[in-house]
């Protein structure tokens, strides 16, 4: 990976004089007191800074968790984190969307802890109306333990794209025969945790967690919501918010290529054993 470093630096700084021109130069994050209410985790979350920081903790007992008070339908969400240092085996950090219900829309960005001096695993997903299993995996060309890191979804009625420090790392297109269903009518909230899954998180469930390190504490900063918060989907598709039709210009989709040649560890669509008879039609689909 030491190879691929230089060409990162110019990516991301390419991609962060992308983001200054498509969000119109606006820096900075919301409150975290006007914009989430921690909603599990018995005081593990805490709000600093005067809303500035949010602290999300994890022990023995329970790990912790919020969400925003707003919901969305399509739009650009932001936040920065800094991960659990040190041996985070077992823990996994969260930063998604979610609607409710069995039949719910979910877009994942989990971070799988790892033992010490080993590289966390960015796992993400995908689901529309209550099917996931659409993961992909990657190893980040940074260590992002030691500093605050952006982490971003896009979400609009194109595509789902996820983006690392500017740099986007997956792009979930919308089929354009139905075939494969879309989230497009289920508004969202964003939420974020710290639990524990020592069973599956590292190395398959090899590696448990280790409660002598406790408490493992993850950092968020630098949240920014820009999207549709009208209550049907009707009134979110006649948004002019500039996320209802970014695309990746051909700059963004080489970025995308080259983030996933060097840094994709797993992609589903290319799982021959979960998938013998092909991968899901999703995975070759046309764009809407």
């Amino acid at each position: 990976m030491a190879s691929s470093a230089a060409p990162m630096k110019t990516l991301v700084l390419a991609a962060a004089m992308l983001l200054l021109l498509v969000h119109g130069g606006v820096a900075g994050g919301g409150n975290f007191y006007q914009d989430v209410d921690i909603t599990w985790g018995d005081g593990r979350g805490k709000i600093l800074n005067n809303g500035q920081l949010l602290t999300l903790s994890m022990d023995r007992s329970s790990g912790s968790g919020f969400q925003s008070k707003s919901q969305y339908l399509y739009g650009r969400f932001d936040m920065q984190l800094k991960l659990v240092p040190g041996n985070s085996a077992g823990t996994v950090t969260t930063f998604y969307l979610s609607s409710q219900g069995s039949a719910h829309d979910e877009i994942d960005f989990e971070f799988l802890g790892n033992a010490s001096g080993e590289p966390y695993t960015v796992h993400t997903n995908v689901y529309s109306q209550g099917k996931g299993g659409r993961e992909q995996q990657f190893r980040m060309w940074f260590d992002p333990t030691a500093d605050f890191h952006a982490y971003s979804v896009l979400w609009n009625p194109s595509h789902i794209v996820f983006y690392v420090d500017g740099v986007p790392i997956r792009e979930f297109r919308r089929r354009n025969d139905g075939a494969v269903p879309f989230p497009t009518s289920q508004p969202m909230r964003v939420y974020a945790s710290v639990w524990d899954a020592e069973e599956w998180a590292t190395q398959g469930g090899r590696v448990k967690t280790d409660w002598s390190k406790a408490p493992f504490v993850a950092s968020y900063q630098g949240y920014a919501a820009a999207g549709c918060t009208a209550p049907d989907a009707a009134a979110c598709a006649r948004s002019n918010g500039a996320w209802m039709s970014q695309e990746l210009d051909s700059a963004a989709q080489g970025q995308l290529r080259r983030a996933q040649a060097s840094y994709m560890i797993y992609n589903y669509c290319t799982d021959k054993y979960r998938f013998p008879q092909g991968p899901p039609p999703e995975c070759s689909s046309p764009a809407k």
